[in-house]
């Protein structure tokens, strides 16, 4: 085969767990195959120099699903606003494929559009081209502020018309290649649990801990293995929260099922970033509680974890569960103070002993003046990048003097930004240009700038702007 794609060593990894995870599934069959988009940033990381891939590479490999691997829609449940929902499953995608990395690291290769499964629950399996386009941003997006986030491959569209009731229809549609550490996510335990499994429980646990935990799958006295993989992934969870609360993005729909076993963010549906801080800030339109708003995130993900820990009890005694749950806030507060504090020039790795109790009180007072203000989230950062000068180690007044600071007590901020950055040494100042440079993209995702984008292709089926948007939110122009 010359496709580099067919060429690639796919890996049996959820193969190898047995029949009882998946149902294979035949791919759909499409009307057209018209390559919208290909991240060629991604090939590297699977050993593909990006010239030496056409276009008809994607089309053929994840268009048209040639291949000689079954296609897994993989089985799980999980917890939909609270409620334990026990139909659910892939049901508009499948597992395509599991490569090695040249990093050693398995990735897979899902697919988000590609027909109906057994879990299709009357559901026709397409993704909208909207709904694809609004991943490919995010996904790019999420990846530049420094998130854990899967991203997108390639986007092509099939040429059939859907219906839906939250877009104008019929609308186009399209098929999307997610590229990530794992689907397996926190309800395929749970539908373990729900069947009372716990021989699966145990099985998928250790393929977990040995395919994606490897600094701990060393052999270690019986259980410890187990509870130090719940360790672990409670540290990422809370450290991925962070990274979503510092670059003020809400996911929308944080159900367990949408929660990966690997920490990692991904199924970007009715997301949303901040357009002014805002704690109750809702993405999606049927959050009619305002469960998964923006300030709840953090609690929400305790809660799923606490989900997690119940189906797994029955192989991690769940008082070592608990124990190691009450350390998740403190993971979390820490993290996002070190975060907030690079948005604001401030890097971990400066070198200085910075008084940690005015480094949060700097990030407190920034929180306090945007939530009064309500300034542009993602402008705020911006214009620090774009103004900052040394002179403001010597003179509060100098901070952000060019721009017109309005709506809250800014001479205070102020005069506790330049408490912090009189704390370092001439080196790291110099420094803090670079760390707001690389935490703070220039343009944003907001709404209004998707629904222009979308407009261009709806209307006219130019794509141009499409494309200069996914270069600016990748290179932070």
């Amino acid at each position: 085969m010359t496709n580099p794609f067919l060429n690639l060593t796919y890996e049996p990894a959820v193969e190898s767990l047995g029949n009882e995870f998946f149902d294979a599934v035949p791919a759909a069959t499409f009307l057209e195959h018209k390559l919208r988009f290909r991240n060629d940033r991604l090939l590297p990381m699977v050993g593909l120099e990006p010239s030496q891939v056409r276009d008809d590479d994607f089309v053929e490999a994840f268009g048209l699903f040639h291949g000689v691997r079954p296609f897994l829609a993989l089985r799980y449940h999980g917890y939909q606003f609270g409620e334990y929902n026990p139909n659910l499953g892939d049901g508009r995608g499948f597992l395509y494929g599991q490569v090695r990395g040249v990093n050693g690291e398995l990735f897979d290769f899902g697919t988000k559009g590609s027909g109906q499964t057994p879990y299709s629950r009357g559901g026709d399996g397409r993704l909208t081209l909207k709904g694809g386009v609004r991943e490919v941003l995010a996904a790019e997006a999420l990846h530049r502020l420094g998130v854990n986030t899967s991203r997108c491959l390639s986007l092509v569209e099939t040429g059939d018309a859907l219906w839906r009731g939250d877009e104008p229809s019929p609308t186009r549609a399209s098929v999307m290649i997610r590229f990530s550490r794992s689907h397996i996510r926190f309800g395929t335990f749970e539908r373990l649990h729900y069947h009372h499994q716990p021989e699966q429980i145990r099985q998928l646990l250790d393929h977990v801990i040995q395919t994606y935990y490897p600094e701990i799958s060393a052999p270690s006295p019986e259980g410890s293995a187990h509870i130090a993989f719940f360790q672990a992934l409670v540290e990422r969870v809370a450290k991925l929260v962070a990274q979503w609360m510092a670059a003020g993005f809400c996911h929308g729909v944080l159900n367990t099922d949408n929660m990966s076993i690997t920490g990692e963010s991904f199924d970007y549906g009715p997301y949303g970033f901040l357009p002014t801080y805002d704690l109750n800030f809702i993405a999606a339109y049927f959050d009619y509680g305002g469960r998964y708003r923006f300030g709840n995130q953090p609690a929400i993900c305790r809660w799923n974890l606490e989900r997690l820990q119940a189906a797994l009890g029955s192989v991690i005694p769940s008082k070592a569960m608990t124990e190691v749950l009450e350390d998740y806030e403190r993971i979390y507060l820490s993290h996002y103070i070190t975060l907030m504090a690079r948005r604001l020039g401030i890097s971990p790795t400066l070198g200085d002993r910075l008084d940690l109790g005015l480094r949060e009180k700097l990030v407190g007072q920034t929180l306090q003046c945007l939530a009064q203000s309500q300034w542009s989230y993602p402008d705020f950062f911006a214009q620090l990048r774009l103004n900052f000068s040394p002179s403001w180690q010597d003179k509060a007044d100098l901070i952000l003097e060019n721009v017109n600071l309005l709506g809250a007590d800014w001479s205070a901020w102020r005069s506790i930004y330049q408490q912090v950055l009189q704390q370092l040494s001439p080196e790291s100042l110099a420094t803090v240009p670079t760390v707001l440079e690389q935490a703070n993209p220039l343009t944003d995702l907001l709404r209004p700038r998707i629904e222009t984008i979308w407009q261009a292709i709806a209307e006219d089926d130019d794509w141009d702007p499409f494309h200069q948007l996914v270069h600016k939110l990748q290179t932070g122009q």
